[in-house]
């Protein structure tokens, strides 16, 4: 799948436990950040009317 730059901010403490995470799951943070999007998004996804 083709890839898109994507820019963002975020507090330094959270940055700081993210690539600890990373370190200790021997993974990028962009794996998991990739990981969490991808949950954030099917969590948000809309549900079908009944």
């Amino acid at each position: 799948m083709k890839r898109k730059p994507f820019t963002t901010t975020i507090k330094e403490d959270a940055h700081k436990e993210i690539k600890k995470l990373a370190i200790d799951l021997d993974r990028s943070v962009n794996h998991l950040l990739e990981e969490a999007i991808g949950w954030l998004l099917k969590n948000y996804e809309k549900k079908p009317k009944k």
